[in-house]
């Protein structure tokens, strides 16, 4: 069987190892173009570019994998199927036409359940208890298409969007190839989603990622664990941008305003130098990270600011 796989981040990179080592034929991987990174902002490629590379499966990194060019292109690929894995772009009609079993996407939510462009992020804002994968048949409409296979996936309290994103990726690399060799038999019968129940993730932007004080402890554990790789939950000390890159929500309500930090709160972990009052409860600060210097516990931030309690950060 011809595979042309389509994804670029960390996500798709489970997905593209499995195909490689499995009987089908990977005959091309397509990825998003290099972008620049870093202070340098030197050219970096997409993971699942290095992946491909490192197997010698042909790579293709269109700006348009829908532009006429890039189809014509696909199309002497002469695929049986297409894969795609957080591949980045939109596909249209003349892609999705052209392999005669169809674009399978493996999507990290329980669809109809979050859809759009931050599921894994979505779910944990959500507050939801699990979430999962689905292997789906793609479609114009976002996320929409036939589902064929779905797994769920407990989300524990403390995992971050990195954490779960590569769990999930695993699973729908499994789920995947438990998939593709039944929908190729014509064993599963697509199934369609309940758009009555559909909810939808919007792309996270950077502002997203100051704290508010004011709202409940609970709301701002989740954005610390959503925003964790990306853009990272940060509140203002002196001015300057405090990241918080763990934390955990405590009861308990007191007379001060939020934003107020407190003495380590009782029932938080030693890690937990302090706490910080919220519009109801507390949160306990486990790690953090001022601009330009090295991750430490907020015991150890603690310590080495002095005046701290009892200030207002943000």
């Amino acid at each position: 069987m011809r595979v042309v796989f389509m994804g670029s981040p960390d996500f798709a990179v489970p997905t593209l190892r499995r195909l490689i080592e499995s009987e089908h034929e990977v005959v091309a991987a397509y990825t998003q173009p290099d972008r620049p990174a870093g202070r340098g902002r030197t050219l970096q490629p997409p993971p699942a570019k290095e992946v491909a590379l490192e197997f010698a499966v042909p790579v293709y990194q269109p700006e348009r994998v829908s532009s006429p060019e890039a189809v014509a292109e696909l199309a002497a690929l002469a695929p049986d199927v297409i894969v795609i894995a957080a591949f980045g772009q939109i596909l249209k009609q003349p892609v999705l036409d052209l392999p005669p079993h169809g674009v399978l996407g493996v999507h990290p939510s329980l669809l109809p359940r979050h859809r759009g462009a931050a599921p894994v992020a979505g779910a944990i804002l959500a507050g939801d208890e699990e979430t999962g994968v689905t292997i789906m048949l793609t479609e114009l409409a976002l996320d929409a298409g036939p589902m064929l296979t779905q797994r769920r996936v407990p989300i524990f309290d403390d995992d971050t969007t990195a954490s779960l994103s590569e769990r999930l990726a695993r699973e729908g690399a499994d789920l995947l190839m438990e998939t593709l060799p039944n929908w190729l038999a014509g064993a599963i019968k697509p199934q369609p989603q309940d758009d009555s129940q559909a909810t939808y993730v919007r792309s996270i932007k950077r502002e997203e990622a100051a704290i508010d004080w004011s709202l409940p402890a609970a709301d701002i554990w989740r954005r610390v664990r959503a925003y964790n790789p990306w853009p990272v939950a940060y509140t203002t000390l002196e001015g300057q941008p405090l990241r918080v890159l763990a934390a955990k929500p405590l009861a308990g309500e007191g007379p001060e305003p939020p934003g107020t930090v407190l003495p380590s709160p009782g029932g938080g972990p030693p890690e937990a130098g302090f706490g910080v009052r919220c519009g109801q409860g507390a949160l306990a600060v486990l790690r953090v990270q001022r601009a330009g210097r090295k991750a430490m516990s907020g015991a150890e931030f603690l310590r080495g600011q002095r005046g701290l309690l009892g200030r207002r950060l943000g």
